[in-house]
């Protein structure tokens, strides 16, 4: 009700009680003779200004609950928005950790890679076999699979035809170009 924010909350309790005081003076002083003369009019402008009363009461009261209501949910609100920085750092905290780990491993996989490509030969002439060496396996296998490079066994060493790489490869800059 746009009234109330324009009444301070004491008007309103003086209107209301001015209108019990007008109803009582026009149904209970109709002895006295000004009164009397103006009894109905009285009577009838005291009930309506009552019920105005009334329902200014009414409002004023559903107002101040629903600013009660207001106050405790903007208390809990801050009180979320606290738990959730504290949440959100956490969760910042565990990405950044994540992210070192993860930069680690790339770079243990990586050096172990070179490492241990370097003791094979790696000639690529047409026709000729090209043999994965197991420690490669072994590397991919383990940074495809997030695991430490201990934990993974390969037995097999698969050989494949330096043809069909040098063919997957042309295929592969074709598509990219």
């Amino acid at each position: 009700m746009w009234i109330l924010s324009i009444l301070p909350d004491a008007a309103i309790h003086i209107i209301f009680g001015l209108c019990i005081l007008g109803t009582i003076a026009g149904f209970v002083l109709g002895f006295i003779p000004f009164v009397k003369a103006y009894q109905f009019a009285i009577q009838i402008c005291s009930i309506v200004v009552l019920v105005v009363g009334v329902y200014l009461e009414g409002g004023l009261s559903d107002y101040k609950e629903w600013e009660f209501r207001v106050k405790e949910l903007e208390v809990k609100v801050a009180e979320a928005k606290v738990e959730s920085e504290k949440v959100n750092t956490k969760i910042v905290e565990k990405i950044v950790t994540q992210k070192q780990i993860i930069r680690e491993q790339g770079k243990t996989i990586t050096e172990y890679v070179d490492r241990e490509i370097v003791k094979y030969d790696t000639k690529y002439l047409p026709g000729a076999i090209c043999e994965i060496p197991q420690e490669v396996i072994k590397a991919h296998n383990m940074a495809a699979s997030g695991k430490k490079l201990e934990d993974i066994e390969i037995k097999s060493n698969t050989p494949i035809p330096t043809d069909a790489i040098n063919k997957a490869a042309m295929r592969s800059e074709k598509v990219y170009k």
